[in-house]
Order: structure tokens, then C-alpha cells, then sequence
């Protein structure tokens, strides 16, 4: 099966991450298309994609060879090159993009330092170009201007076949799960009418639930009345809603965060995040 795609692989200046953004009319793209490993490179492989182009491709980045020597090892390797594509960017921001000869129209794609966009069975090459374009110009984190690509790629057109599902994968030295491995986005939309649209609501709440706040703020005697109060409806906490923040309420908004997966954001004590705060009141009806 045809994975008539668009895509953009990246290299951050400023932190050395890489990512890959795609979408696509298929079921599930994120689990073929995007390839990427810290301190290496990262892959996308489409259009009749041969998914050992991501493993195959980051080995011999990281046995030292360029993005053109990655290619001519798959023109040796893989009779059916001409059917396939795909787009490369080394952790030195190298970067390289390849359309086989018997991609569907409209297919091609545009490379330059540190990044690679392609698309085949495109509306046209206009997707490609506001890819490169947005990304190039926006001053957003490194996962936002990847995803702000994508949805300028779509807004111009996109897969011509429509939308089904679209992925984002971006990795970074000890990034990931506590601290534990590189890949620290890696977010799915595998059948949705608005896929581009759901990474974005995906990768906010990923944020919400797995970045450390770099600030926290005392919580008022109102906030913390109201804390219990909310504590006590859930079975949480048995004491009165009095305002003072103390061990027994400490022990019940533990319980709490737990439930909520917001470990990563809470370190104990009366002192607690905007965003974590701003959650809470949201979920639990603040007054």
C-alpha cells in the first residue's frame, strides 16, 4: 500500500533535537513513516515506504556516512527505489530529500541545512514550500514549528487523497521519560477527521503532564479551602475545608496528582504551578 504522505524532518539549532512531523490519508502513519535517534539523525520513509529505511538509515548516519552516502547504500540495497520516498537530517543539520521516479504525482520535496520536507501524491508543490516556509519563519519550541509546518502543508493542500492520521516524534540527549531515553515526544492521531489539528491538543497536554514548571507559587488559604473541599469530595481527605495547608492535605492532593498523571509537576508541599493550578480549577469547578 501506497503511504502518499507529507512530511518534514528537522534539525534544532539551538538544542540539537530532531523531530519528524508527518500526516497523511492512511491509517496510523506514525507507525512507518517517522524514524529518529539523539545525537544521530532522523528518517522519514514514504511512498511504498520500505520501514527499514529508518533503522538502516540511522546506523550508517551513525556509523559516520553522509545523507548521500545513505543513499546510494538504499540504491544498492532496495530494487524498488524508484517507488519509494524519503527525507533525511543528520545531527550535524545535513540534510537530504528523495523522490523515486515512479512516485505518484505530485511528489517531490526541498532540502536545506538542517531540514528536509517531501510529499508524494501531493495537490501540488505548494504543500512542500509552506512546510519549508513556516518553519523557517516561525520562532515557536521546536515541536510547535514542526507541527506549525505540517498544518501550513495541509492548509495548502495537503495528501490529495485527504486526512486520516499524521505523527510527531522528537528526540533529545536524556529527554525522554524520566530522564531515561531520547524520545520525549512521540504523539499519535491514527484515524481522525482533523488529525493535524489533535497533535496540536495532544502535544498541549503532554506538556501539561510531563514538563517540570520552571516556577510555583504559594497557594492562597482560598485555593487551598477550596483544594480541600474538592479532596473531601473525592474520598480523599477527612478534615474540614479550614485553609490551612497541612500534612493530611498534603498527603490527599498527593493522591490527587497521582490520579491526574501531574507527578512531574508537583514536588511536594503548599507551592504548586500556574498550569498544574489552572488544570485543577478547570477539571474540578473551581469557585
Amino acid at each position: 500500500m501506497v503511504v502518499a504522505t507529507f512530511s518534514l524532518v528537522a534539525r534544532d539549532p539551538d538544542t540539537g533535537d530532531l523531530g519528524v512531523a508527518v500526516a497523511s490519508k492512511f491509517l496510523a502513519v506514525g507507525a512507518v513513516v517517522p524514524h529518529a535517534r539523539a545525537g544521530v539523525g532522523a528518517v522519514a520513509t514514504q511512498s511504498y515506504a520500505n520501514p527499514r529505511f529508518g533503522p538502516q538509515g540511522l546506523a550508517l548516519l551513525e556509523a559516520g556516512a553522509s545523507p548521500q552516502g545513505v543513499l546510494e547504500a538504499f540504491r544498492r540495497t532496495d530494487p524498488e527505489l524508484e517507488r519509494r520516498q524519503f527525507g533525511l537530517v543528520s545531527a550535524r543539520g545535513e540534510a537530504l530529500t528523495f523522490t523515486g521516479a515512479d512516485c505518484h504525482p505530485w511528489a517531490g520535496g526541498v532540502a536545506g541545512e538542517g531540514f528536509a520536507a517531501q510529499g508524494n501524491l501531493l495537490t501540488g508543490p505548494e504543500v512542500v514550500e509552506a512546510m519549508v516556509e513556516t518553519f523557517l519563519r516561525e520562532k515557536a519550541p521546536f515541536p510547535e514549528r514542526l507541527l506549525l509546518a505540517l498544518r501550513a502543508g495541509e492548509r495548502a493542500g495537503g495528501d490529495r487523497r485527504g486526512k486520516q492520521s499524521a505523527a510527531l516524534l522528537v528526540v533529545g540527549e536524556g529527554k525522554g521519560y524520566g530522564g531515561l531515553w531520547d524520545r520525549y515526544v512521540d504523539l499519535r492521531a491514527d484515524d481522525h477527521p482533523e488529525p493535524v489539528e489533535e497533535l496540536f491538543r495532544l502535544l498541549d497536554l503532554h506538556r501539561l503532564l510531563f514538563e517540570r514548571p520552571k516556577e510555583r507559587r504559594p497557594l492562597t488559604a482560598e485555593e487551598v479551602r477550596w483544594l480541600q473541599g474538592v479532596l473531601r469530595g473525592l474520598g480523599l481527605y477527612s478534615g474540614e475545608a479550614h485553609g490551612i495547608f497541612d500534612a493530611e492535605t498534603e498527603r490527599a492532593l498527593w493522591a490527587l496528582i497521582g490520579m491526574e498523571n501531574l507527578e512531574e509537576r508537583y514536588r511536594g508541599g503548599p507551592e504548586v504551578d500556574e498550569a498544574t493550578l489552572a488544570y485543577l480549577k478547570g477539571r474540578y469547578g473551581w469557585s
